[in-house]
């Protein structure tokens, strides 16, 4: 069960203007925006404009346009800086606490830059 989306969240704030953010792109169903502590040389978060928790919300409740819309903005995001090529890049959400998800509402990570070793360690 997802839980409740809260309209204070940072990305929700930052949706209404309330917080500044270096912009990449913006489009009428996301936003995409610098990460304030980058993991890697290039480190974008890119957000829905609705209020979504996290992936699975969004992939089961978001209209047809908000979908597209986010995914061509990413696809066209990793474009503009550079990560379709053979280096290529990483694409990383997180859910609830065991995922380590910081902020309550759905964001894609899009990183690259560099190499970014392994995604999980084994335990």
């Amino acid at each position: 069960m997802t839980k409740a989306y809260d309209p204070n969240n940072i990305f929700a704030r930052i949706l209404r203007g309330e917080i500044p953010n270096k912009t990449v792109l913006e489009t009428p169903h996301t936003l995409a925006f610098h990460d304030i502590g980058p993991q890697a040389p290039v480190h974008v978060l890119v957000i829905p404009k609705g209020a979504y928790v996290d992936f699975a919300e969004f992939a089961a409740k978001a209209s047809a346009e908000e979908l597209v819309d986010f995914h061509r903005a990413c696809a066209q995001i990793c474009d503009m800086l550079g990560l379709t090529g053979p280096d290529g890049y990483r694409a990383i959400t997180n859910a609830g606490s065991h995922g380590m998800q910081e902020v309550p509402h759905y964001h894609l990570h899009i990183l690259g830059g560099r190499v970014l070793g392994r995604l999980v360690s084994p335990d």
